[in-house]
């Protein structure tokens, strides 16, 4: 389901987690609120509706969470690709090039992925969030190497000091390609079981 506007708030405590949520959804008129924990001790809450009681929930949020907010992104024209990543959707990535914007939280990764998607040509392959990834967040873009190039330079800019690294991988190899699609997860991939 598309909707107009999506926001999500992250923050370092739990409990001004739980409060802020429940002050934004008692503020605004917000059509869906997704909250919960992530690793390393965080609580994210996601809210999705028209512009302005998103806007108004954001603004709840940011006053109740004050010092605990860790990043906030707001998308008053959120893309298709980045609701479907954030619902845990896999794009096959048989491309030219993959890219890769990994951040230090949830909200960068949600911001270089709906830049990257708005700005360039390409594919939302996966969005990776927190749980995993000790808070980090992943946007990993494929299609041709132009366009991957132009959506990590765009979704790069939309993060800044929040950014870990970018690259950009021309011709994944099959075998990492196959990794990488089953999951980013180590430990997924093993099969521990003699031959």
């Amino acid at each position: 389901m598309a909707y107009p506007a999506l926001a999500l708030l992250e923050f370092n405590s739990i409990a001004a987690g739980i409060q802020a949520g429940d002050a934004m959804v008692k503020r605004a008129p917000i059509e869906q609120i997704q909250a919960g924990t992530v690793q390393p001790g965080h609580y994210l809450v996601l809210v999705t509706g028209d512009v302005a009681s998103v806007e108004e929930a954001v603004a709840i949020g940011r006053e109740v969470g004050q010092a605990t907010l860790l990043d906030v992104v707001f998308l008053p024209d959120v893309h298709p690709g980045v609701v479907s990543g954030l619902a845990g959707g896999r794009e096959p990535a048989e491309a030219d090039a993959l890219g890769v914007v990994e951040t230090q939280s949830v909200a960068a990764a949600i911001r270089a992925a709906d830049a990257g998607l708005k700005g360039a040509e390409v594919t939302l392959w996966q969005l990776r969030l927190a749980d995993g990834l000790g808070g980090k967040g992943l946007a990993l873009f494929a299609g041709l190497v132009a366009n991957v190039e132009a959506a990590v330079e765009i979704g790069v800019g939309r993060v800044g000091e929040q950014l870990v690294r970018q690259v950009i991988i021309p011709q994944l190899h099959a075998e990492m390609r196959q990794n990488v699609a089953h999951s980013t997860r180590f430990g997924d991939h093993f099969d521990w079981r003699p031959a």
